[in-house]
């Protein structure tokens, strides 16, 4: 009989508040703040500072079930619509109210760097690692060009002069300017000596600023009126000392303006002009935020008058001629020359107590869900009921079923740890050698124990203490007391060293076995030996040695390594250990001849931790190829591959039933596995395994090479990909079957005629469709975005078919953007077979006939549509204004009439106060 297993899935992902390569922004009213964590677009509360919401892509929807980290996030105009890149290349616009994913935008060949909306919230512009840039009609969802010319990875991107201009940053070091309506580069600016990492432009679109590794940040001023011709005039107007060595040029957009030295020397990692443009937040990549004041413009002449009579005063110094001097610094005061340094002011300096990945105000820290550098070691209670973490400065206590943060308790740095029986207390293992000993419930330190001479690489629980093995070359076992601290009344847990092995070499990883008869003990050099109530895995040059329990010499050794053992463990029946290794091994071993069993190649990379499920010859192992991996010891074959962490996993731990695992990676995120009742056979989960290794061929091959682009060129944004090919396939299966439905009904039909009555049973494929409208169904299924690609890999044959069916289309309303965009596409691709086929002619004319006039009407309606709820919402504002019109006319009108009668009655204004204040208080004695 075929042995059957259950099946583990992903089940809750923790530990992130923010990835580290993805940008954060608030939505459209500041109430929320968008963030990146990992696969997870998260939507959090600034008032309350709790995550309301995630959105995340189904795996259905992700590449081959692999999640994909989110990149970049940008929020539009429209109150619920939220765009995000992801490290594919892809791109999906959510809405945050309906917690649904609009639309997915493929384009991108590399990791999305940066997404920004224009200010209507129509055009979506991104730039990417692949160097390109696309420009996408959000509304269409579809993209409408791409812009070539970057020899670098696309920083940041800001829209101008009404999304009619686009101004781009890359780490090439220049900045670009393209016109988007004739779709070319008019402007290359140079100038910056390093990457340039973000740049933004004020609300009014006068000052774009430029911020990179330069220790100073450049300022541009944007011109308006492109008509303007340029002379030596306009450049003094914008600041330029050096106008004799810049060449005017009346297409370019921007001018420099100066530049502002920075106080930290960090490279930039965002620049912000808030919504009023009065402030400009400059973020480094440590610790820093610098805020500067947008001076006004007479501000800003005075500043710059002080500045050049203090210039003239110094120039003038030694000199006697004080009347010219006042008279020059006249002259030159009424041709100021405002620079940078005279609108930009430094205000303050922030520094937050970590590194900040957006420039903010302080109102609220968000720290608790999570660490801030790599999971070093995972830990569950004996009841599975906590779990516990340890990271470069804080240990967190988790809730492991819901994942929510317990506890957090700074520390040192922790590599490893255990829970104490009872769970209420805990060991921690740091990388300075120190033991710390940690109060559960009050989330404190008790006592930090000086344990060993290096970091403590690995402690492991035995029946009356704990074991630790160090870098100092030692394994010490501890065991625990109660002791009663000077000054207090209550009892508390105190460990002492009892006994002390030297190893000869650094100690990388010890294992104890359930039983408590055997510890293994994994070394530097590779080391393989095991002792009768101690076992050391050593060289593989070393001799065989047999040692006594009670002279600790060695019993049994083990040899078959050839790099480095990094992790190990032992089965629970005391019959198996499996180690893993830095070469990609695993091996699993006989415990009662110390022979290897059976060998692998596990992972794509180093394997981290291994560890057997209690009471069973399953084994889990994690490397750093970020996959969690399911084996049968037994047979040491893979049962399950795990996909969802996005760096290498450093850490695993297993439920005493078996019920879940838990893995810590570099991505700072904790990741649940659960067991399900889902069972599963290997030869079917070898199949899914050999299917998607073919489908990874296929995209690679789907994707031609092609030669890099022209500097400046544009070209089509479409990417091949296996959806693409799908809708070729739905296209050509609709116009076969199609087509034979049409050469049945012409045979009905022609029977018919000759008298041969008989039943036509319409083909139960098109689900009752005529094959026009079979046809159209299967075009209308091709995602937008995807349309151009999928015709691009048409044949021409096939496309003239489509063609055919185009006249009866576009008689359909809700239809003729589709047949506009379909004519098009084949007649930019196949012009010149077009022109060469005489059949083709008289469709085309038809066509060139009916689509200018079905546009014609499309437009008007739209148009109409449009006037209609512009007179409405005009409609609307009057009578919603007209009550309180009304009642400021009359309330003016009052109180005209009642200063008319104060005047006619000779009282003075003191008079009418006393006399309304009598009145009051009167008013007041009656009610009393």
């Amino acid at each position: 009989m075929v042995k059957s297993y259950l099946r583990y899935e992903a089940a809750a992902s923790f530990g992130v508040i923010v990835s580290v390569d993805c940008n954060i922004t608030y939505d459209s009213f500041g109430k929320h703040l968008l963030v990146g964590a990992l696969e997870k677009l998260g939507v959090w509360n600034v008032r309350q500072g709790v995550c309301s919401k995630f959105l995340a892509p189904t795996p259905s929807s992700s590449s081959r079930g692999r999640s994909l980290a989110v990149t970049s996030i940008a929020a539009s105009s429209s109150p619920s619509l939220i765009a995000s890149g992801y490290a594919d290349g892809s791109i999906r616009i959510w809405d945050s109210e309906k917690e649904t994913c609009e639309t997915t935008l493929n384009g991108h060949k590399k990791a999305v760097t940066v997404l920004r909306y224009n200010k209507m919230g129509s055009l979506l512009a991104s730039g990417s690692k692949d160097n390109d840039i696309i420009l996408w009609d959000v509304v269409a969802e579809a993209g409408l060009f791409r812009l070539c010319g970057h020899r670098d990875q696309v920083t940041d991107l800001v829209f101008l002069d009404a999304s009619k201009k686009l101004v781009s940053s890359s780490k090439d070091k220049f900045l670009r300017v393209w016109d988007l309506e004739t779709q070319h580069c008019t402007q290359i600016v140079s100038g910056h000596h390093s990457e340039i990492w973000s740049i933004d432009v004020d609300p009014t679109e006068t000052y774009l600023v430029s911020g990179s590794a330069d220790p100073e940040l450049r300022f541009f001023t944007v011109k308006k009126d492109f008509d303007k011709k340029d002379t030596g005039s306009d450049n003094m107007e914008y600041g330029l000392d050096n106008a004799k060595k810049n060449t005017p040029n009346k297409w370019d957009v921007l001018k420099p303006f100066g530049e502002v030295l920075r106080q930290n020397k960090d490279r930039v990692a965002t620049v912000r002009f808030n919504k009023f443009g009065n402030m400009l937040a400059c973020q480094v990549s440590g610790t820093m935020v610098e805020l500067f004041r947008v001076l006004g413009d007479s501000e800003s002449r005075r500043k710059a008058k002080r500045r050049i009579n203090r210039k003239e005063k110094k120039s003038s110094e030694g000199k006697s001629e004080s009347a010219e001097n006042g008279n020059s610094v006249a002259e030159e005061a009424s041709e100021i020359l405002v620079t940078a340094p005279d609108v930009f002011k430094l205000l303050q300096t922030v520094r937050a107590g970590k590194k900040t990945s957006m420039a903010t105000t302080k109102t609220s820290v968000i720290e608790l869900q999570g660490h801030r550098s790599d999971v070093r070691s995972v830990t569950l209670s004996s009841d599975n009921t906590l779990l516990m973490s340890t990271s470069h400065s804080a240990i967190k206590i988790w809730n492991p079923s819901t994942g929510s943060c317990l506890r957090t308790i700074d520390s040192g740095y922790g590599i490893c740890g255990l829970f104490v029986p009872g769970n209420k207390y805990a060991i921690i293992g740091t990388k300075s050698g120190m033991l710390e000993i940690i109060d559960v419930r009050s989330g404190s330190c008790l006592e930090v124990v000086e344990a060993h001479g290096g970091p403590v690489n690995s402690i492991v629980p035995t029946a009356d203490g704990f074991v630790t093995g160090s870098a100092d070359h030692d394994v010490k076992f501890w065991e625990y007391q109660t002791v009663t601290k000077p000054g207090q009344d209550s009892k508390q847990l105190a460990v002492s060293p009892v006994r002390n092995l030297n190893m000869g070499d650094e100690v990388v990883v010890i294992a104890v076995s359930p039983e408590g008869k055997h510890i293994a003990v994994a070394l530097l050099n590779f080391k393989v030996k095991r002792i009768s109530n101690l076992l050391q895995l050593g060289t593989v040059f070393n001799d065989r040695n047999v040692f006594f329990l009670d002279s600790l010499k060695l019993f049994l050794p083990l040899y078959g390594h050839n790099s480095l053992v990094l992790c190990m463990d032992i089965s629970s029946d005391g019959d198996l250990i499996v180690t893993g290794s830095s070469n990609k091994d695993l091996k699993v071993w006989g415990l009662d001849f110390g022979n290897i069993r059976s060998s692998t190649y596990a992972h794509e990379d180093s394997v981290m931790a291994v560890k057997f499920v209690k009471n069973t010859h399953y084994v889990f192992s994690v490397g750093k190829d970020s996959l969690v991996k399911y084996w049968d010891a037994d047979k040491l074959e893979l049962l399950l591959s795990l996909e969802g962490h996005h760096s290498a996993i450093w850490c695993l731990a297993i439920s005493n039933r078996g019920d879940f695992v838990v893995t810590g990676s570099h991505d700072r995120s904790i990741r649940r596995w659960d067991r399900t009742e889902e069972p599963f056979f290997i030869e079917e989960e070898k199949e899914k395994r050999f299917e998607e290794m073919l489908e990874s061929e296929r995209e690679k091959s789907y994707a031609p090479t092609e030669e890099p682009p022209e500097e400046g060129s544009v070209v089509s944004v479409g990417k091949r990909t296996g959806e693409t090919v799908t809708a070729v396939d739905s296209m050509l299966e609709a116009l076969d079957i199609a087509e034979e439905e049409l050469k049945r009904i012409s045979d009905y039909e022609d029977e018919k005629s000759q008298g041969k009555l008989s039943d036509f049973r319409p083909n139960i494929l098109m689900l009752g469709l005529s094959p026009s409208e079979y046809v159209l169904r299967a075009v209308s299924s091709v995602h937008t975005n995807d349309l151009e690609q999928a015709f691009l890999a048409l044949p021409f044959v096939d496309s003239l078919r489509i063609l055919s069916y185009l006249k009866d289309w576009v008689n359909i309303p809700d239809k003729v953007e589709l047949v506009c965009r379909v004519a098009t596409m084949i007649l930019q691709i196949h012009h010149n077979q077009l022109v060469a086929t005489v059949s083709a002619r008289p469709v085309l004319s038809i066509l060139k006939g009916i689509l200018h006039k079905r546009i014609k009407e499309c437009k008007d309606t739209l148009g109409f549509n449009l006037a209609a709820m512009e007179h409405l919402k005009h409609m609307m504002a009057t009578k919603s204004d007209a009550p309180f019109r009304d009642a400021k006319t009359k309330l003016l009108e009052i109180r005209s009439q009642y200063l008319k009668r104060a005047e006619s009655s000779g009282q003075t204004k003191e008079e009418r106060r006393r006399k309304k204040k009598k009145k009051k208080m009167d008013s007041d004695h009656v009610w009393s």
